[in-house]
C-alpha cells in the first residue's frame, strides 16, 4: 500500500494522519473537560528526523484537559482522532506548529523540576510571546525564529471523563473558576488567621492565577475586566499581608507597586507598600505613602501616626546601630 493511501486528512487544512498502530474499541469522548493522558514525540521534516521532544524518554506522559487554555489546541483536535492504544504519526503545516516552541519550553522546564506541573502551560506566557528573547534552548529558538511543519507521534493512553478524577483549578473553565475564587481566598484567609502564612500564600496565588486567567479574555478597563481586576487586587493585597508575616518585604513593594501605578487611588495598597519600606528602613519612600493615604482617607490618621512612631524608632535604633559600627571600625 502506498504512503498515500495510508494517509487520512482530518477534513483540516495542513494536517496528515497515518496510523502506525491501531488501537482498541471505539474512538473516546472528549469532551470540555476530559483529562486525556498521551505519550507524544515531536520530530523535525529532516531527512534524520530530528527528535525535538520525546516524552517516553522524559519517563512520564503528558497529560491534557480538553477545553482548557491548553497552548497547543492542535493537540486536542489530533487527540480525539484516535482510539485506546492507538500510535499514530501526525504531519502538522506551520500554521499549527508557531507556537510549539513555547510549549516546548514549558514542558522542558516542568520535565527538569524547573517549574511546578501546572504553573507555565496554563498561564499566560502569552504576552511574552511575540517579544523575541531566547528561550534557553537552542532548538527552540531556531524553530521560533523560523517556524517549521512538524511530525507528532501521539500515543493515546487514557481519556478520564470529568466526573472520574478530581479537578485541579488549571482544569476548570472560566465559569468553574470564577466559583473558586472566593473559596480559595476564604481559605486564604482562615489559614492567616491561623498563622499558616506559606499555605495562605499558595491560596491566594492560585485565585489571583484563577483570575487572571479569565481576566486574559475579558477586553482591558470595561466593567467585566474591571470587576476581576478589583477582586484581583484585594487578593493580592492579603498575599502582601503574607509576604510581609514571612519578611518577604521587597516582593510585597514590589506587587503594591504594581496595583498602586495601575490604581494610583488604591489606599490599602499605598499603607501596605509604607509598611514594607519602613521594614527595609527606606524613610522617605516610607513617609511619602503613609502621607498618600492620609490623603487617600483622612480616616486613616491614627493608625498612621502609630506607624510612623514606630518608623521613627526604627531608624534610631538603625542610626545608633550605625554609630556603634563606626566607632568598632575606628
Amino acid at each position: 500500500m502506498s504512503d498515500m493511501q495510508d494517509t487520512m486528512l482530518l477534513g483540516l487544512e495542513g494536517i496528515k494522519k497515518t496510523i502506525l498502530h491501531g488501537g482498541t474499541g471505539e474512538i473516546p469522548k472528549c469532551i470540555s473537560g476530559s483529562k486525556v493522558t498521551f505519550h507524544f514525540r515531536t520530530q523535525l521534516c529532516d531527512d534524520e528526523r530530528t527528535v525535538i521532544d520525546d516524552s517516553k524518554v522524559v519517563g512520564t506522559p503528558m497529560e491534557i484537559v480538553i477545553g482548557n487554555m491548553f497552548k497547543m489546541d492542535i493537540w486536542e483536535t489530533l487527540l480525539s482522532s484516535l482510539r485506546i492504544g492507538e500510535v499514530a504519526e501526525f504531519w502538522c503545516d506551520i500554521i499549527h506548529t508557531g507556537i510549539y516552541p513555547l510549549v516546548s519550553k514549558s514542558m522542558r522546564r516542568i520535565a527538569e523540576g524547573k517549574d511546578p506541573v501546572d504553573w507555565q502551560i496554563h498561564t499566560c506566557g502569552m504576552a511574552n510571546m511575540f517579544a523575541y528573547h531566547s528561550l534557553g534552548y537552542d532548538d527552540l529558538d531556531e524553530l521560533m525564529k523560523e517556524p517549521k511543519p512538524l511530525y507528532f507521534v501521539l500515543e493515546l493512553l487514557r481519556v478520564q471523563q470529568p466526573s472520574e478524577y478530581n479537578r485541579e483549578t488549571w482544569a476548570m473553565n472560566d465559569e468553574e473558576r470564577l466559583k473558586v475564587v472566593p473559596v480559595l481566598h476564604g481559605q486564604g484567609n482562615k489559614l492567616y488567621k491561623q498563622g499558616n502564612y506559606d499555605e495562605a500564600t499558595q491560596k491566594y496565588k492560585e485565585a489571583i492565577i484563577c483570575i487572571k486567567n479569565v481576566q486574559t479574555k475579558e477586553k482591558a478597563w470595561e466593567v467585566s475586566w474591571l470587576k476581576l481586576e478589583k477582586m484581583a487586587n484585594t487578593i493580592t493585597l492579603n498575599y502582601c499581608q503574607c509576604l510581609m508575616r514571612t519578611e518577604e518585604y521587597y516582593e510585597a513593594i514590589e506587587h503594591t507597586t504594581d496595583i498602586i501605578n495601575q490604581h494610583p487611588g488604591d489606599m490599602k495598597a499605598f499603607f501596605l507598600r509604607g509598611k514594607a519600606h519602613a521594614e527595609v528602613w527606606n524613610e522617605a519612600e516610607a513617609r511619602q505613602d503613609f502621607s498618600r493615604v492620609l490623603d487617600l482617607d483622612p480616616g486613616m490618621k491614627k493608625v498612621v501616626k502609630r506607624e510612623l512612631a514606630v518608623l521613627n524608632m526604627r531608624m534610631e535604633e538603625k542610626n545608633q546601630e550605625d554609630k556603634n559600627k563606626y566607632r568598632g571600625m575606628f
